[in-house]
């Protein structure tokens, strides 16, 4: 953009219409009257990460002369050249300024004609700003500290509802500083996102930034036919395939589409896809196709029950709203294990992670990296840290991978010099300050303890089911997934919850018209194929409830 300020409208008409004229397929003229609303308007193109490649401005203005209102400007766009327009009399005024404020010309009025005195130095300015010029993000800044558990939420949240952003470390980064002091904010306020249309949220909720990044909150329709609980693989593929086959569908997820699936950062085994593909391609693809064929998608939203009533499924929402359904597709997935050792909670998000969050992998640079776990997972994010990580340690009670892991994965790893695999190691404490700064090990050979110094623990330990919030009426086993089909019909008590005269469809639970699909289904293979099969099948069984009556 040029950008042009003077107090008298008719030179400022005069101007921009001479540079219109001759830049306006190139650059955004820019033009305003007034000082202080000029200064505002700057701000608010610095928050929309636009850029301003040329400063005209008039010297003898009533609200500041030019001088001072350049002084403020470049605070805003250091970069931006700087032209002084100035009568005959002003032109010691704009000599100071070369020393005051770099001025890079002071041009005299009249200009005529601006095709002698006025376009080449403009030509000259705008070709010194494009040698110097490197385009910027455009989109999402967050600015935070790297080790802040709040910003690693906002950027777990980003990341994984695939909407592109720029992290900006206050603590390393200069332009974190500038956007929070032309926008008069402090490090208390810290994080702050800055949205694409110029606007910023300080300390944010999720609930906020979802609603600005164009994800829906609320469902749309009063009856569906089907709603799906959890956007991983089998919920993606029961929207898919709902939608496609003519279902009214809803698909609720309480964080980000994709589940445990969704933050792999390589998935080889998939059918279709010889060379791989990443989690959140695999997501992008699939909430693409569920949203061109007609699901309705609304995130994030958290399920606090489901009840029956009336021959229809309600489903309670944590804010209190209901969606009424006919039939209702669980598929809410498993989650990690916490881990249970001293020092661990005050460092959770701040080095400490559960699962592979990709958007903290940079931060591990030239650093060590730990990853607890044996499983598929843990071996696909060991093979994404080492393209960061100086060396990264995989923590395992077992003698080896072979037992938990898929043999291409083990042979991957095999080959990366910078991964070691530490075998008959467990992690009993976690120490730091603000961040995690060293791992206690203990080889359960030797009993010794030692410690490792550590920049990052991703921990990938265990399955736990996403099903505290389901209603008791939903039978569970043991572990707490739930349970389907002919497992329900070995129960002792099935004559007590089953009350239809047929026996439960292969995916239903012991709440007729309630199916479960994918990792949170007893027996189910923890497989992203098996997941996308499973979320499929459901729907032929929802088709066959419904038509029951």
């Amino acid at each position: 953009m040029i950008f042009l300020i003077d107090d008298d409208p008719q030179v400022l008409r005069a101007i921009g219409r001479d540079l219109r004229g001759k830049y306006g397929n190139e650059y955004k003229i820019v033009q305003t009257t007034s000082a202080l609303d000029g200064l505002e308007t700057l701000t608010d193109m610095r928050n929309k990460t636009a850029q301003v490649c040329i400063f005209i401005s008039d010297h003898r203005m009533p609200e500041m002369d030019g001088v001072r209102f350049l002084a403020l400007a470049m605070e805003i766009f250091p970069a931006a050249k700087k032209i002084l327009l100035t009568a005959y009399s002003d032109t010691d005024a704009a000599i100071r300024a070369i020393n005051d404020v770099r001025l890079d010309y002071y041009l005299l009025k009249p200009w005529d004609p601006p095709e002698e005195k006025l376009f080449p130095i403009v030509d000259d300015l705008l070709a010194d700003w494009r040698n110097a010029y490197r385009p910027g993000f455009r989109g999402i800044h967050l600015i935070g500290y790297q080790y802040a558990p709040s910003s690693h939420v906002i950027k777990d949240y980003l990341g994984s509802n695939l909407v592109p952003f720029k992290w900006i470390d206050w603590e390393t980064n200069p332009e974190g500083r500038e956007f929070l002091s032309i926008n008069s904010l402090t490090e208390n306020d810290l994080p702050v996102v800055f949205f694409e249309d110029g606007s910023f949220a300080a300390n944010p909720q999720i609930s906020d930034i979802a609603a600005k990044t164009g994800c829906s909150l609320v469902a749309s329709n009063d009856v569906y036919d089907v709603v799906v609980i959890g956007a991983g693989p089998a919920g993606l593929a029961a929207a898919v395939y709902g939608a496609s086959e003519g279902l009214k569908t809803l698909l609720i997820e309480k964080k980000a589409p994709g589940g445990q699936a969704g933050t792999s950062s390589r998935i080889e085994n998939y059918l279709g896809f010889p060379n791989g593909l990443s989690g959140a391609d695999l997501t992008r693809r699939a909430i693409t196709q569920a949203s061109r064929l007609g699901a309705e998608f609304i995130n994030p939203c958290t399920v606090s029950e489901i009840v029956q009533e009336n021959g229809f499924k309600l489903v309670i929402l944590e804010n209190g709203d209901k969606v009424v359904t006919r039939a209702i597709i669980v598929t809410t997935g498993v989650d990690y294990r916490r881990l249970e050792v001293d020092g661990i909670k005050n460092l959770t998000g701040a080095g400490v992670y559960y699962g592979a969050s990709t958007t903290e992998a940079s931060a591990c640079r030239n650093k060590n990296a730990f990853i607890l776990g044996g499983g598929n997972s843990a071996g696909q994010s060991a093979v994404y840290l080492s393209n960061f990580a100086a060396k990264v340690f995989l923590v395992v009670r077992r003698e080896g991978l072979s037992e938990t892991m898929s043999s291409y994965l083990i042979d991957q790893i095999g080959k990366i010099p910078n991964i070691e695999i530490l075998a008959n190691t467990e992690i009993v404490a976690i120490q730091g300050t603000d961040r995690l700064e060293r791992i206690m090990l203990k080889n359960s050979i030797s009993s010794k303890i030692y410690p490792m110094e550590a920049s990052a623990l991703h921990i990938f330990i265990g399955a736990r089911p996403f099903t505290d919030w389901i209603s008791k009426a939903v039978q569970r086993d043991e572990k707490g997934f739930i349970e389907t089909g002919r497992d329900l019909r070995m129960r002792k008590d099935f004559q007590m919850f089953w009350k239809l005269d047929r026996d439960p469809f292969l995916l239903e639970t012991s709440m007729s018209g309630v199916f479960a699909a994918g990792d949170v289904r007893a027996g189910s293979m923890a497989r992203v194929a098996s997941a996308v099969g499973e979320g499929s099948m459901a729907i032929s069984f929802v088709h066959k409830y419904l038509a029951e009556g």
